[in-house]
């Protein structure tokens, strides 16, 4: 039974979606695979149905962001989900070792892998930040604890991921997991990293870096007040007032989340006391952090 499904979204990047299909389906667990095409308009669809028919191509109308994700998921039926992105892919080996994982610890919802840089299989600067995550966990977690994933180097169990209703629609696509994770351990999930998966990123230079910078700020701020307690998000809120540039693209993104207050002050639901305490270190953490910056 193949137990690791793989869902790739990709915009706009026919190239760099084509390799990632090609490295995925070399990967010696042959996984099933559903490319989720957000509204490209440069034959990505019909290039990668063409040269790949094994894979599912899913061609939206529009780009849905993380929700692609979703959509791919639903077409998957293995109990676990692989996710990359067009500029990512797994080292061979790493999907078994995730579902191992997954079999191992039945309250696991979420895997995130070691991320490698390439060209040159450089460490990114994130992994030491998740490798000394200050976040507590049960005992019989096989690697640290997390309090957030990077979905394009992640892997979720299928069920977990869909009773919380996936990626929300309304972050689109920036920081999105945040919001995910939260409400996947206030279920009683538990997130971790494991340091002997792999995924490498050779970083698309075919990005919008302005809306994904305008739209993380956005998101950080939404997912503040969704779910973090009068004082934490007052001092996340003042934090970011002082720290995120001062420029036109930082005014666009507080702009858009003033905007969204009435959405966000309605779906508000405070985290319980125990997941607050759990991942309250990461502030810190997050203060301190030389790789997560909005610039």
């Amino acid at each position: 039974m193949i137990k690791i499904g793989v869902v790739v979204i990709t915009h706009e990047r026919r190239d760099e979606a084509l390799e990632a299909v090609a490295r995925l389906s070399d990967l010696p667990e042959q996984p099933p695979i559903v490319l989720v095409d957000n509204g490209s308009t440069d034959g990505t669809a019909e290039a990668v149905r063409d040269k790949f028919p094994h894979v599912d191509v899913l061609a939206l109308d529009h780009n849905a962001g993380a929700v692609g994700r979703n959509l791919g998921v639903e077409r998957l039926d293995t109990p676990y989900i692989a996710f990359c992105d067009d500029d990512t892919w797994w080292e061979p080996g790493s999907l078994t070792a995730a579902a191992d994982a997954f079999d191992a610890h039945p309250r696991l919802a979420v895997v995130n892998a070691r991320i490698v840089a390439e060209p040159g299989a450089r460490e990114d600067p994130i992994v030491a930040e998740l490798r000394d995550s200050p976040v507590e966990g049960p005992d019989w977690l096989p690697g640290p604890a997390l309090g957030s994933f990077l979905a394009g180097a992640s892997a979720v169990r299928r069920h977990a991921f869909r009773e919380q209703g996936g990626f929300s629609e309304r972050l689109w696509l920036g920081g999105e997991e945040e919001l995910l994770a939260t409400d996947l351990l206030t279920a009683g999930w538990e997130i971790c990293y494991l340091d002997h998966l792999t995924v490498h990123h050779a970083a698309s230079t075919l990005r919008d870096t302005t809306r994904r910078r305008r739209d993380g700020l956005r998101n950080t701020l939404w997912f503040t007040w969704l779910r973090r307690p009068l004082r934490p998000a007052l001092r996340r809120t003042l934090f970011l007032a002082f720290t995120a540039p001062r420029d036109r693209i930082t005014v666009f993104a507080w702009w858009d989340a003033v905007r969204g207050l009435p959405w966000v002050l309605t779906e508000r639901r405070v985290r319980p006391r125990p997941v607050e305490r759990r991942l309250a270190p990461l502030d810190a953490a997050q203060r301190a952090s030389k790789a997560r910056r909005y610039v």
